[in-house]
């Protein structure tokens, strides 16, 4: 077992043998160490010392730290030995009673994103920090009961240089000094009760956005922060209206004030997250301070994160699971709240419908993780730390989301927060399982959820519902049933609560001429309700979305849905089409080129902007890892001619133009391709109204780059003008898409063997490594993919030391996928079969061979049509 990790056990056993009073923590951020003497890496290291109380029984048991080394250590005023610290443990033999036990230790600064983060900006020398701690990183900057159940009061002390910002959980102090070092202190004031997790740090030269918002408790402070270099690119004023609005939903459904003293949101460089719920100081990815022109999608996309992350502020901050056994409920929760808030404030405000978005991109996220044969039941078995962090997917958040959404429906929605509001007053600044919501709901709804709960969330796998029609002569439905199955590794059959919708042609549009609400029970259940009723156009499966399954249309139905998908007036029903369709080209049961010819010429009408951009990443999906070597010239050729059709036909300037054009130079293979996009750069044959932004030249070179189309000194010549660090990541990964040997060799020693690179440089490098149509060039790094992976599970060498989100870049992104043909296959299967392999790194290479195997059908599938059509 890896020495950092900590199992549930372990933690359960302590929380029973001791409960956690209060820290106070004092960092050094200036390059001091004891009585002000100077650190050896003053850069790399900083002092922290943390007081703790807490009452225990008499055991042993341990504080957990993660440091270089221990300077001292007392337990009640006695000196401990230093010498004890292993394994990031101290040790500790107690007595019956209340104990203080501080320690104070030389701890170092993260450039991967975990602990205490250090950046300096490329663009003015500024120098930031920030704490990430989920799941289990504060012991990276401060000694600890690393476990969500010992809450306690923090109090931070920070010292920095003079002129800092610095925010913390609790409201920010004005600084203190400086002194005749000329540092500056800034004391906060305590915390409620909150779990170590959820602490944090944000300090450097940042630029703040003063402002407030207004609670049911009173006007609150409420800053935006970021880095100086990107002020240029805070909209505060679109960010504190969602904010705002967030605010009033959900302290109106919630029941119950807002239950911190202020609420700051810090945009941070190289975050590995979408963002962190820290009590009071949320952390999100600066990406989300757009530089470039995006479409509506993007901005949605980030109003989902500022409310998902503000609902944590009550639902797992306020109340937080025990242990990581209801992550789960913890992040399903904050996105069906989000969702369900977003759509609270568009019937408030006005704007599009959030759920559609949540069908076409979020769900269609759970239905992929779920047919992996890594999937989990949403209530997953955490039994260590290991095991959390191969748990944050697309089960935990979207599936996890789905049947909440569920569950809503069937309680009602009054009720649901009805028991979520005594849930959350009966464990108020303590913790709670999944039990104990679910009895609050069942008081609330008078309802028993156990059988629901047995279904739902102990079981794994996704069923498939499918539509069987027999009809007359003229048309007439004669039976009509649902059938339901299972695939043989998750057998279990459930009940769907579904909508089936009837589609007609009226003029030019396909509409809804009536929803039926039914129960699905069992492997085939009749709807009786449908016969004799005149066969309409399309009858859809889950219309309206209130179901959660994969969803075959019969066959006149699916020819009208791909024939006319753009018809179809309603979005949400659109986006039942786009899922089902994609599902069976996933499924090998719809040709890649159909799906493409589909997506090209439906995205063009869409209304809905998440799903332009969705159909059109996965119509590049399927003309690359979708079709067979010897079709992609022709499906990519059909992609390309299909957008560039679109394209020329959009309006000046507007969302879909930016869409299309964006899709165009992540789609371009062919020299004209090249040589169309590479004249963007120095604006020649633009589309009107297209802004050829920073970001979207870095895209058009990186794809030049994969092309073979510009060389090195091209790209360094970009970096001149883009002195930023999102310009140096950009550029690495444009290096690392060069279809030249010696790019490729060096790009796999920095992502491999060197490791120096910071967090969000690597993972760049990562995703452009292995590019399609450039199998000859990668051949050789099949083979080093399993070599790498056998390095990271034995953490051996610089893996000795890499957190999660390092080598899960490279077990993901560096995977062969151009090259995983059935004899790479073979081979893996052989080395997985005689290699030891831990856990992590199984999961994920289980994974990519899933993806693989899929990707290999639909390929043969489409082979086989295409030569049938040929008469080959």
């Amino acid at each position: 077992m890896n020495p950092a990790n900590i199992t549930r056990d372990e933690a359960r056993g302590r929380a029973e043998a001791l409960s956690t009073t209060s820290y106070e923590v004092t960092l050094d951020l200036t390059g001091h160490g004891v009585a002000a003497s100077r650190l050896a890496e003053p850069d790399e290291t900083f002092l922290s010392t943390s007081t703790v109380t807490f009452t225990s029984a008499e055991t042993r048991t341990w504080i957990d730290l993660i440091a270089d080394e221990i300077v001292t250590a007392t337990l009640d005023g006695s000196p401990l030995d230093p010498a004890d610290f292993a394994d990031s443990r101290l040790p500790l033999e107690l007595s019956a009673g209340e104990h203080e036990l501080t320690v104070t230790a030389i701890c170092r600064y993260s450039h991967t994103g975990e602990g205490l983060h250090r950046f300096v900006d490329p663009a003015d020398g500024n120098v930031y920090l920030y704490t990430q701690f989920e799941t289990a990183d504060a012991r990276r900057v401060y000694a600890c009961f690393e476990q969500p159940d010992l809450k306690a009061t923090f109090q931070l002390t920070v010292r920095t240089p003079a002129g800092w910002t610095v925010r913390s959980n609790a409201p920010t102090p004005g600084p203190i000094g400086p002194d005749p070092a000329g540092a500056e202190i800034w004391d906060f004031a305590p915390t409620p009760r909150i779990s170590t997790y959820i602490t944090a740090l944000i300090a450097g030269q940042y630029h703040v956005d003063h402002g407030t918002v207004e609670s049911a408790k009173g006007t609150l402070d409420a800053d935006i922060v970021c880095r100086a270099s990107m002020q240029p690119y805070l909209d505060a004023e679109r960010i504190r209206e969602t904010t705002q609005r967030g605010f009033e939903v959900y302290e109106e459904d919630f029941g119950r004030p807002y239950p911190f003293d202020k609420y700051d949101q810090l945009f941070v460089p190289e975050y590995n997250a979408g963002a962190m719920e820290n009590a009071g100081a949320v952390t999100i990815r600066d990406e989300y301070l757009f530089r470039s022109k995006v479409t509506s999608a993007s901005y949605q996309t980030r109003d989902n994160t500022i409310l998902h992350e503000l609902a944590h502020m009550w639902f797992g901050d306020l109340v937080t699971m025990r242990w990581w056994d209801d992550l789960w409920l913890n992040e399903s929760f904050a996105e069906w709240s989000a969702y369900h808030c977003q759509s609270r404030i568009v019937a408030r405000y006005g704007g599009t419908d959030p759920w559609v978005s949540f069908a076409n991109a979020r769900k269609a996220w759970a239905y992929t993780a779920d047919q992996l044969p890594t999937t989990h039941p949403i209530a997953a078995d955490m039994v260590d730390l290991e095991a959390v962090e191969q748990n944050f997917d697309g089960i935990t958040y979207a599936k996890g989301a789905s049947v909440l959404k569920q569950l809503v429906a069937y309680v009602g929605q009054d009720a649901f927060l009805a028991g979520v509001r005594q849930y959350l007053d009966d464990h108020a600044f303590a913790n709670a399982q999944f039990s104990d919501l679910l009895e609050a709901l069942g008081r609330a709804g008078g309802k028993d959820l156990s059988e629901f709960s047995e279904q739902w969330l102990s079981t794994s796998g996704v069923n498939t519902l499918s539509s069987e029609v027999a009809t007359d002569d003229s048309g007439v439905i004669t039976d009509f049933s649902v059938t339901q199955s299972a695939p043989d590794a998750h057998p279990t059959l459930r009940t769907h609560h579904i909508a089936i919708g009837l589609y007609d042609a009226r003029d030019d549009e396909l509409v809804a001429t009536e929803s039926l609400e039914v129960d699905v029970h069992g492997p085939a259940t009749p709807i009786a309700a449908l016969t004799g009723r005149r066969r309409p156009a399309l009858v859809l499966l889950n219309d309206r979305d209130l179901g959660y399954a994969k969803v075959r249309l019969d066959d006149d139905s699916l020819a009208t849905a791909v024939n006319d998908v753009a018809r179809i007036t309603d979005p949400l029903a659109r986006a039942m089409v786009w899922n089902t369709a994609w599902d069976m080209t996933r499924d090998a049961q719809l040709t890649a080129a159909d799906y493409i010819t589909m997506a090209t010429r439906g995205a063009g009408a869409e209304t809905d902007m998440t799903a332009v951009t969705t159909q059109l990443a996965r119509a590049l999906t399927a003309a690359t890892a979708y079709t067979a070597p010897a079709q992609r010239e022709d499906n990519g050729a059909a992609l390309v001619a299909g957008i560039a059709a679109v394209l020329k036909d959009t309006v000046p300037g507007s969302e879909h133009q930016l869409a299309f054009a964006d899709a165009l130079v992540a789609s371009v293979r062919s020299p004209e391709g090249a040589s169309l996009i590479a004249g963007w750069l120095t604006n020649e044959e633009v589309p009107l109204g297209l802004s050829i932004d920073q970001d979207r030249r870095w895209a058009i070179l990186t794809s030049l780059a994969r092309m073979g189309a510009v060389d090195d000194a091209r790209i360094e010549t970009e970096t001149l003008t883009d002195k930023t660090i999102s310009g140096a990541e950009r550029a690495a990964g444009a290096r690392s898409a060069l279809a030249d040997a010696d790019a490729k060799a060096t790009a796999w020693e920095l992502a491999t063997q060197r490791l120096s690179l910071p967090n969000a440089t690597h993972l760049h490098v990562c995703r452009q490594f292995m590019q399609y149509g450039q199998e000859d060039l990668l051949a050789p790094y099949a083979e080093k993919y399993l070599q790498v992976a056998e390095r990271i599970s034995a953490k051996s060498g610089p893996w000795a030391t890499q957190g999660h989100a390092v080598s899960n870049a490279v077990l993901t992104w560096l995977w062969p996928a151009p090259l995983a043909d059935r004899e790479f296959i073979a081979r893996l299967d052989q080395w997985m079969a005689s290699t030891q392999l831990s856990d992590p790194v199984r999961h994920t290479i289980s994974e990519r061979r899933d993806a693989a195997l899929r990707a290999l059908a639909a390929q043969e599938f489409g082979a086989d049509v295409a030569g049938q059509a040929t008469g080959d």
